[in-house]
């Protein structure tokens, strides 16, 4: 995710304020079994649960505790939507969840709220269910036993009218929907595991009356057409996590093109935008070869962008569909490098956060820092913009967004009634900051090998920040384990190697000032 900026404090010269059916399971990685291990220190709520009045329950997220829920691991969602020609009432929807439990269940847990269920069946018999909190609360007509697959099936409408205190989920165009699920907002679009370290394929069926084109997360597998309605059908080949989900609904056209490796490039625009977001949309491509030339192969089976008729005040890295605000391009706020380097801050989370994905929500510098850095990257080498005058700056800053925010790695918890409040510029360009260290410390050759390799050892699985740490040590020959401490968990930015006349800012200065 990365925030747009919206002031003049924000200007783009310099460091802004935070952005932001079966199958053969991935080989787990060793962020996937710390995921595997996390939930089974929850199995022993859920086995309480089970004896105990129904309550919402989660795998203990440090900034999220309630996302998240034990007892079984997702395979697969099969999502179904009917759009009813207005983004102002519900869409009937039914979700299928395929998992296998890691535990006895008598009951189970889904996060789900902002819709009405009508019905839930497990393994094809009608079960009982319950709300409670933001979770759905599910009894299946029998016990299920640990280590057996399982299928849910659940009825129920998606609201894309926000509630009061709604932050994410559906988002309303002027033409009609698309979604925006992070950090922990995919269930009040659709029953889920909604947390990262629990990554599954996704089939997404939309239907929409005639004149709307729906489009969603990876490859169309069929169109069909019924009297006044038409259904799309898409599918990933890659796990997902649920806050990348995607969805557009609209009066769009989708413009096709062919990236690096024959790679289907495809972009959703509204159709009276076509022909000016057209030259923009046709960059992609040689963006994609830059990525692959400083981290690798592109990781999934198609890209491109989403343009959205709405003011989000964010750009987000949904998985190989990113969303934009079509303002971005559209309204000649911002230089052509900035716009462009904005393009690949998105791109960029399709290795970091999307295919590499955070174990917790704590590893969010991971994503951000990365994505973060690659923008700046691009904008020194194609738009000759410095990084190091960039990174002075964020060195500048460092102290003050640390105090707000915390360190990257150990960023404070959302503010009240903010949950993606977490998207702080610790996690951006402070985060960016540790890295350009980290290239300070090791070296170039080593920190871009550290790159691509962390990509490839951890691609369609999930990481944490002490995996990163020690691959670092391991591909410099070095105990990086001092260095990680000071600049990913210290409250004070330690000195820059290589640059001892980079200074904090004074306490109070504007460069402080600029976490909100």
């Amino acid at each position: 995710m990365l925030l747009t900026p919206r002031s003049q404090a924000q200007r783009p010269d310099g460091p802004r304020p935070g952005i932001a059916a079966r199958f053969r399971r991935p080989p787990r990685t060793p962020g996937r079994l710390k995921a595997t291990a996390l939930l089974a220190s929850a199995v022993s709520v859920c086995l309480l649960a089970a004896s105990s009045p129904p309550a919402p329950l989660g795998i203990g997220d440090r900034l999220y505790p309630d996302l998240g829920n034990p007892g079984y691991d997702v395979q697969s969602y099969n999502l179904a939507f009917t759009y009813p020609g207005t983004n102002s009432k519900p869409l009937q929807a039914t979700t299928t969840i395929y998992a296998r439990t890691t535990t006895d269940l008598a009951r189970l847990n889904l996060d789900f709220a902002h819709g009405k269920v009508e019905s839930v069946k497990v393994n094809g018999e009608p079960a009982t269910f319950t709300s409670a909190g933001d979770d759905l609360v599910v009894t299946p007509a029998r016990p299920l036993p640990r280590d057996t697959w399982t299928r849910i099936t659940v009825r129920h409408t998606s609201d894309p009218v926000a509630a009061k205190d709604q932050d994410g989920g559906w988002v309303r165009t002027e033409d009609g929907l698309a979604m925006a699920n992070q950090a922990d907002a995919a269930h009040l679009v659709f029953p889920c595991n909604d947390h990262p370290s629990d990554k599954a394929l996704f089939t997404i069926r939309i239907t929409a009356p005639n004149g709307y084109t729906a489009v969603a997360n990876g490859l169309p597998t069929g169109v069909e057409h019924s009297g006044t309605s038409t259904t799309w059908t898409y599918r990933t080949r890659h796990p997902m996590a649920t806050e990348l989900a995607q969805v557009s609904i609209g009066r769009s056209t989708v413009l096709h093109r062919t990236g690096p490796h024959h790679l289907p490039v495809r972009d959703v625009v509204p159709t009276k935008d076509a022909n000016e977001l057209g030259p923009w949309l046709a960059k992609t491509p040689d963006q994609i070869a830059w990525m692959e030339s400083k981290v690798g192969r592109y990781p999934f089976e198609t890209y491109g962008l989403l343009m959205a008729q709405a003011s989000t005040g964010f750009e987000l890295e949904t998985q190989t569909l990113s969303l934009f605000e079509r303002e971005l391009f559209t309204g000649h706020t911002y230089p052509k490098w900035y716009v462009e380097s904005i393009m690949v801050h998105e791109l960029s989370h399709q290795w970091f956060g999307d295919s590499v994905s955070p174990q917790t929500w704590s590893d969010l510098w991971l994503n951000e820092g990365h994505a973060t850095w690659y923008e700046a990257l691009y904008a020194e080498e194609v738009g000759h913009k410095p990084m190091e005058t960039r990174m002075k700056a964020a060195y500048a800053a460092s102290d003050g967004w640390r105090a707000a925010g915390g360190p990257p790695a150990a960023p404070k918890a959302p503010d009240p009634g903010q949950k993606i409040s977490i998207f702080r510029p610790n996690v951006y360009d402070g985060a960016a900051l540790a890295l350009y260290a980290l290239r300070q410390e090791i070296g170039r050759p080593a920190f871009e090998r550290l790159e691509r390799s962390w990509v490839n050892l951890h691609r369609d699985g999930t990481a944490t920040t002490a995996d990163y740490e020690r691959l670092a040590s391991q591909i410099s020959g070095r105990d990086l384990s001092g260095f990680f401490k000071g600049w990913l968990y210290g409250e004070k930015t330690p000195p820059m190697p290589g640059h001892p006349d980079w200074k904090p800012a004074a306490p109070g200065a504007q460069a402080g000032k600029s976490a909100k």
